[in-house]
């Protein structure tokens, strides 16, 4: 089988296609024939060697969290599912349910785990989910990480209710993907993004209130003046220390935040004394666990909401599909197709 490939000295440009032994499952695994997988901006800074908990293997590691496949064999003992089902690869394939623990948070594919960047990959049962019949495998592909982390901020951490005040920062998968499953919940939702085109295309998809960072970047005021000057119930915080100002200026009294990235780079360092003043919570957010996104896909379903993939490319053209990423050029997912 060919496999993705990246070592030191890290980059964009050390991304390989490497030709492996065909895996057999042993005891509780499953082998997976691979049919798309989805880019994350954890996946560009980790071909970049710069992610995790500590330095990047030394070794070469195969790159990807967010697969789609079919069950092409079972090893003995397997029971969760059977040959021919289609499934997606679990962001962590040790957290099954409950709180997060370090020993679950070190379960991830892609590092430590070899990932699902192959065309034949052998994963845990534990670790594997089936999906909604309906979405495509492109479509599928997108939800282990970006789909997961937005439904555990709005419902799990936040428990958003209708009615509620949902801020959205820019146009990528987890935003989006915030933007679909607040506006399905009957919330209120205001996105950001840089481009105009991008906004007209959030608003078809629910988007209450709209405003651009470039011509207004002070975009808390926005916040306020939607909320009647109360703030935002919620804010989906993917920027970091670029915009985290800003987010603690349109949260309201009681507000939460969910810090989910960095996109934005490191920015001003903020105030933490505004936390007092207004009892706002900040909660660091990474993904969540198989029950949870087995409870998305029921709501996915229920709702038929569909993931909004932009871009696609081969998989043997990684490079290219990081390069549009790196670039900002998407709205939604960038899929690779195998």
């Amino acid at each position: 089988m060919r496999a993705l490939n990246v070592a030191e000295p890290w980059g964009l440009d050390q991304i390989k296609v490497v030709e492996l032994p065909d895996p057999k499952p042993g005891p509780g695994e499953v082998l997976i024939r691979m049919r798309a997988v989805s880019l994350n901006y954890r996946d560009l800074l980790m071909v970049g060697g710069i992610y995790g908990r500590g330095p990047a293997t030394a070794g070469p590691i195969i790159p990807f969290s967010d697969g789609c496949g079919v069950v092409e064999a079972v090893g003995a003992g397997v029971t969760r599912v059977k040959v021919g089902d289609r499934v997606a690869t679990l962001f962590f394939q040790g957290w099954i349910a409950g709180p997060p623990t370090q020993e679950k948070l070190s379960t991830a594919l892609g590092y430590p785990i070899p990932g699902a960047g192959r065309e034949l990959g052998v994963f845990s049962e534990q670790g594997l989910s089936k999906v909604p019949d309906f979405l495509t495998d492109e479509q599928v592909a997108c939800l282990p990480c970006a789909a997961l982390t937005a439904w555990r901020g709005l419902f799990e951490d936040a428990r958003l209710k209708p009615g509620d005040t949902v801020v959205l920062q820019g146009t990528g998968g987890v935003s989006i993907f915030g933007l679909q499953f607040a506006h399905a919940a009957g919330c209120r939702t205001l996105i950001t993004s840089s481009s105009d085109e991008k906004l007209a295309r959030a608003e078809a998809l629910g988007a209450d209130h709209r405003v651009n960072y470039r011509a207004e970047p002070e975009w808390a005021k926005a916040v306020r003046a939607a909320t009647g000057g109360v703030g935002a119930d919620l804010i989906l915080e993917v920027g970091g220390g670029g915009t985290i100002e800003q987010s603690m200026r349109a949260i309201r009294i009681g507000g939460h935040i969910a810090i989910i990235g960095v996109v934005a780079g490191q920015g001003n360092p903020f105030n933490p004394a505004a936390l007092i003043g207004n009892s706002a919570k900040l909660q660091g957010l990474s993904v969540g666990s198989r029950e949870a996104f087995e409870a998305m896909c029921k709501a996915i379903e229920q709702h038929r909401i569909g993931p909004v993939v932009d871009k696609l490319f081969p998989w043997t053209e990684a490079k290219a599909a990081f390069e549009a990423m790196r670039g900002g050029e998407h709205f939604g997912k960038i899929v690779l197709t195998f």
